[in-house]
């Protein structure tokens, strides 16, 4: 295993906004509360203690044991859970959607810098317990987002009709799934690994949540992770009072509009993630998941004929508080009422919004937690290496997009100078004298030289473009090389975590995978990671 760094600003897929708050820009502080260092976890344990209650972790432990019932769970895991009932003991928290066969491999990153992180802080502050949480999506319902995994570039789909959230969606027909994953597999001993694990995830469980928990559970168990899924009474009873400040007083709306405006001014090149509704919640029943909205003095649930006015919705809030479920903007806030949380770890996407919500944390007294963003890896094997070697290919030079790699590694390895910034300066250095002349001569040739000025330069940046591009047809088998192998590292031009499943790597390493992650990533090292996993 050999490991290589990149500063996330050196990659070209992060936004500005994100780069930024990893630089500590100053204009960004007042959108969130601590930058994440151990240093300022101190800090945090201090205003987090003070805010959250023994009733609240009673309601919690409660809560997660129950949901952990019929699941084998490590001891390590059961004893996070009962320590959630001290008042030292703190959570690490990502969440993801419930991808088919947990999606891109980014879901098992999140995880990782959650472990990592919650075992740092307990080397750093050893009288504190720290647990790592996976907060399960279960409340979703855009089916369409999680439906589908990539498996060695082919997609392998679940089709069919889904309404409501997604976590309560039954498991009916993945058994075509599985009969067409499973052919794909092949029959070495981690191939019957990776088939089993998904057949009793998905056909010997009856909804997506409890197959998403048996994975994530199966996969991450000995490190002790915790899995909650939030779509709980008792604990979304513990969010009622917000949720009617939220249908009364509308207080993110406001908050969350406000901070968008600031976010806004601060650069044209950030850009806004979300957009608050008025009011932020769902309403839930079995196959329905809409929208709520105020009209003329009316509470209604979108695409359907469920009304109130506003003394009996907040009744039946009070009755059913299982019926309610936030959206994007509320998602957060509901997070850090019902955990003792002290820090969110999120990709990119994730940490954009967040960053939108600290002004309605404040508005509600609630602490906001310390942002993270997660790792990021490039996964790449011994053969991927000595190949990229061979080409003389750099880690900086992989994250080109495939016009700029190619031309940049043609100039280098050509027996010809194909750059031709220097004729063009010497060019312009020419034409300098020419304007002179033309100006105490007769003012009127200036356009006339400016025209053939623009011509020149122009037919030398044309010249230099057929002689590249002769280039690459002398290097063909280079140029096909180089774009065969960013291709494996890059599927479709993207990072390789936003499209490939674990499993295709499962299949090669076994085990030895999420042992070497959790080794080698270091969650606060605020660069993007490539794994050479040689020698495993």
């Amino acid at each position: 295993m050999q490991i290589n760094q990149l500063p996330f600003h050196e990659t070209g897929f992060f936004s500005t906004l994100i780069c930024d708050y990893l630089n500590e820009k100053p204009e960004l502080k007042p959108l969130y509360n601590r930058f994440p260092s151990l240093e300022n976890f101190k800090s945090q344990i201090a205003e987090k203690t003070k805010s959250f209650n023994k009733e609240s972790r009673d309601v919690l432990v409660s809560s997660v044991l129950a949901q952990y019932e019929n699941v084998k769970a490590s001891g390590i895991t059961i004893q996070n859970i009962e320590s959630l009932k001290d008042k030292k003991t703190f959570t690490i928290t990502t969440g993801h959607q419930l991808n088919l066969f947990t999606g891109p491999l980014y879901f098992i990153y999140k995880i990782v810098s959650t472990i990592n992180l919650s075992e740092q802080l307990k080397v750093r502050y050893p009288d504190y317990n720290f647990v790592p949480v996976y907060w399960m999506a279960t409340e979703d319902h855009d089916f369409e987002e999680i439906n589908y995994f990539n498996f060695k570039g082919k997609k392998v789909q679940w089709n069919r009709f889904a309404s409501g959230a997604v976590g309560e969606l039954s498991n009916e027909g993945l058994e075509a799934v599985f009969e067409v994953f499973s052919e794909e597999l092949g029959h070495s001993k981690n191939a019957q690994h990776i088939r089993l694990l998904f057949q009793e995830a998905y056909l010997n469980h009856s909804n997506l949540a409890q197959a998403t928990r048996y994975i994530a559970n199966e996969l991450f168990k000995a490190f002790g992770l915790v899995i909650i899924d939030a779509n709980n009474s008792e604990l979304k009873r513990l969010f009622v009072p917000f949720m009617k400040d939220e249908l009364t007083e509308h207080i993110s709306y406001r908050a969350v509009t406000d901070t968008n405006k600031v976010i806004e001014k601060l650069s044209s090149d950030y850009k806004v993630q979300v957009n608050p509704r008025y009011i932020n919640l769902f309403y839930l029943s079995e196959g329905l998941r809409e929208r709520i909205v105020y009209e003329d003095g009316i509470y209604k649930v979108l695409n359907s004929d469920i009304q109130w006015n506003e003394e009996v919705l907040l009744e039946h809030l009070e009755l059913k508080p299982e019926c309610f479920s936030p959206n994007v903007v509320m998602r957060p806030l509901y997070q850090e009422v019902i955990l003792p949380n002290l820090c969110y770890i999120g990709g990119g996407g994730e940490l954009s919004y967040w960053l939108q919500l600290k002004s309605t944390f404040n508005a509600v007294h609630v602490p906001f937690p310390i942002l993270l963003l997660r790792n990021s890896v490039l996964l790449e094997s011994g053969g991927q290496k000595k190949k990229r070697e061979n080409l003389a290919i750099s880690y900086s030079d992989l994250f080109l997009n495939r016009h700029a790699l190619i031309n940049k590694k043609v100039r280098e390895i050509s027996n010809i100078n194909i750059d031709f910034s220097s004729q063009k300066e010497h060019l312009k250095q020419q034409f300098t004298e020419l304007f002179k002349i033309a100006e105490v001569t007769d003012a009127s040739f200036v356009g006339a030289v400016k025209a053939q000025e623009v011509k020149q330069l122009k037919g030398l940046e044309k010249l230099e473009k057929r002689l590249l591009q002769a280039q690459k047809k002398t290097l063909s088998d280079k140029v096909y090389r180089m774009t065969e192998l960013q291709n494996q590292l890059f599927p479709n031009q993207s990072l390789q975590e936003r499209s490939v499943n674990f499993s295709e790597f499962y299949l090669e390493y076994g085990d030895a995978l999420i042992d070497s992650l959790i080794k080698n990533l270091d969650p606060l090292s605020g660069n993007f990671t490539i794994l050479t996993m040689d020698g495993l």
